[in-house]
């Protein structure tokens, strides 16, 4: 699967906020992961030509693989 939506970002000059806390994370950007995998819990990232696997398991935990 390779992810096509879009995602809200903050702007660099706007701190994106922690959604458990409410505390300002200093403009380190925050997403949701359903919005990054979709309905099968699968998303591909690529970081420099190699291409990453973030997935979310049936324990409801982050996997990210190569």
């Amino acid at each position: 699967m390779v992810w096509t939506g879009s995602l809200s970002v903050n702007a660099p000059d706007k701190p994106a906020t922690d959604a458990l806390t409410g505390d300002p994370a200093a403009g380190v950007p925050h997403y949701d992961v359903h919005q990054l995998t979709g309905s099968d819990g699968r998303a591909t990232i690529a970081l420099e030509g190699q291409v990453y696997t973030l997935r979310i398991t049936r324990a409801n935990k982050l996997i990210l693989t190569k």
